[in-house]
């Protein structure tokens, strides 16, 4: 599998499914199954049993994962795509659009 463009911390646009044209901010990414966690995004029913941590139990609402070929890098208030290129000897990500070095 190709290394992943999105990384934890980065802000993203949903681009595809139910959620689409949402904007939020990536809690989780995981790299085996090619999904990443947006905050506010994909909001799932969960029912909890009442337990030490939760003394009432109940309905909670919690991000699902989405697929990370669904949401794409915000830069600049701009969804773009993501490159890489070396800057030295380091590896860095570049805004497709701008041509800009985002980390």
């Amino acid at each position: 599998m190709a290394t992943m463009k999105i990384k934890k911390g980065d802000m993203v646009k949903v681009i595809a499914g139910k959620d689409k044209d949402k904007e939020g901010k990536v809690i989780a990414v995981n790299h085996k199954n090619g999904t990443v966690l947006v905050e506010g995004v994909n909001m799932l029913t969960k029912h909890t049993k009442p337990s030490m941590a939760n003394q009432n139990g109940g309905i909670i609402h919690q991000e699902g994962p989405i697929d990370a070929s669904n949401v794409m890098y915000l830069h600049k208030g701009e969804a773009t795509r993501i490159g890489f290129k070396m800057d030295g000897d380091k590896k860095v990500r570049v805004a497709k659009k701008t041509g800009e070095v985002i980390d």
